[in-house]
C-alpha cells in the first residue's frame, strides 16, 4: 500500500486543475460575459423573430444584450451553480477514496473515467451526425450538447487523474514527452465543454424567447399604445388598426392617422409597431421615425 497523495497535490490533480485549464483557455470573466451576451442576443432574436423582426435592425449593443439576459438566464444559472456544487462534492468523494488506494487502483479508476467519458463523447458525436434523421426531435438541440459536454468533461477529469498517479513520495507526474500532448487533449476537451455550453445556452435562449413572444402575442395591450400619422395611406390589411383621414391643414404634410397599434421595439431611428390583437396573419409595421409623426397617449 502506498502513501496517500498530499492534500495540495490531490487538489491540483482534480477540479482545481481542470479549472486552471479553463483559466488558461479563456478568462472566467470573459466567459461569463460572453455567455450573458450570447444568451441575451439569441433570446432577443427569437423573441423578435416571432413578430418577423430581425434583431440586427435595432442596432443594440453588447451592453443591451447583456442587460436583457439575467432575467431569463436565472434558472439555467441556478442549475449550473447547483451542478457545480454537486461536482465539487463528487470530486471530494473521489479524492478521499483514491487517497488510500494504491497506484494500480488509481490508474484503473482514471482509465475507467477517461474511457467512460470517451464513450459518452462518441455518443454525442453520433447524435450530431444523426441530425438529418433526429433533428426533428424537439429535445435534440438540448440533449446533443449535454451529452457532448458531459462526455468531454468526464474524459478531461479522467485525464487529469491519470496525470497525477500517487507514489510513495506523493505523486507521479506524466513523463515530459507525454505531458504536452495530454495537456493539448485536456484543452481541446475543455473547449468542447465550452462549445457545448454555448449550444445548450442558445437552445434554452431560443425556447425562452419564443415562449415569451407567444405569451406577449396573446396580450399585446401590455405594450405602449401608439397613434401614428403618415403622409401616405398604409395598406395594412388588418381590421384591428383603424384609419382616419386628417384635414388638409396648411403646412401639415400628414394626411392619415392610425390607431390600434402597439410599440414592439424602437431602434436606429425606426419604429416596430404591431396591431393590438395578433393573429397568424399578423404583420409588424416598420416605419422610419423621420417619415412619420407619432405619440404615445397616456392611459386615463
Amino acid at each position: 500500500m502506498t502513501a496517500p497523495a498530499t492534500g495540495n497535490s490531490a487538489r491540483r490533480g482534480t477540479i482545481a486543475h481542470v479549472w486552471s485549464v479553463v483559466g488558461g483557455v479563456v478568462a472566467p470573466v470573459t466567459l461569463v460575459t460572453a455567455v450573458l451576451f450570447y444568451f441575451g442576443y439569441v433570446h432577443t432574436q427569437a423573441q423578435l423573430e416571432y413578430f418577423g423582426v430581425d434583431v440586427d435592425l435595432l442596432g443594440l449593443g453588447t451592453q443591451d444584450f447583456v442587460m436583457r439576459s439575467p432575467g431569463v438566464l436565472l434558472v439555467p444559472m441556478l442549475v449550473l451553480l447547483l451542478g457545480g456544487a454537486v461536482l465539487l462534492v463528487a470530486d471530494g468523494v473521489v479524492r478521499r477514496r483514491l487517497a488510500t488506494a494504491d497506484a494500480a487502483a488509481y490508474r484503473r479508476t482514471a482509465r475507467l473515467l477517461t474511457g467512460g467519458g470517451a464513450g459518452v463523447l462518441v455518443l454525442g458525436v453520433v447524435l450530431v451526425l444523426a441530425f438529418p434523421v433526429a433533428g426533428d426531435w424537439v429535445l435534440f438541440p438540448l440533449v446533443a450538447p449535454l451529452v457532448l459536454g458531459c462526455g468531454a468533461a468526464l474524459a478531461a477529469y479522467g485525464l487529469v487523474l491519470a496525470g497525477h498517479v500517487p507514489t510513495g513520495d506523493g505523486e507521479e507526474a506524466l513523463p515530459a514527452r507525454a505531458a504536452d500532448p495530454v495537456r493539448t487533449v485536456e484543452v481541446l476537451l475543455v473547449l468542447t465543454v465550452v462549445a457545448a455550453l454555448f449550444w445548450a445556452t442558445a437552445t434554452i435562449a431560443q425556447w425562452a424567447g419564443y415562449t415569451q413572444a407567444s405569451d406577449l402575442a396573446a396580450d399585446l395591450t401590455v405594450l405602449p399604445a401608439v397613434v401614428l400619422d403618415t403622409e401616405q395611406r398604409l395598406q395594412l390589411g388588418d381590421d384591428v388598426v383603424a384609419q382616419t383621414a386628417l384635414r388638409a391643414d396648411d403646412g401639415d404634410r400628414f394626411r392619415f392617422r392610425y390607431t390600434g397599434l402597439r410599440l414592439l421595439a424602437e431602434g436606429d431611428g425606426t419604429l416596430f409597431l404591431v396591431p393590438e390583437r395578433w393573429t397568424d396573419d399578423g404583420s409588424t409595421l416598420v416605419v422610419p421615425v423621420a417619415d412619420v409623426r407619432f405619440r404615445i397617449p397616456f392611459p386615463g
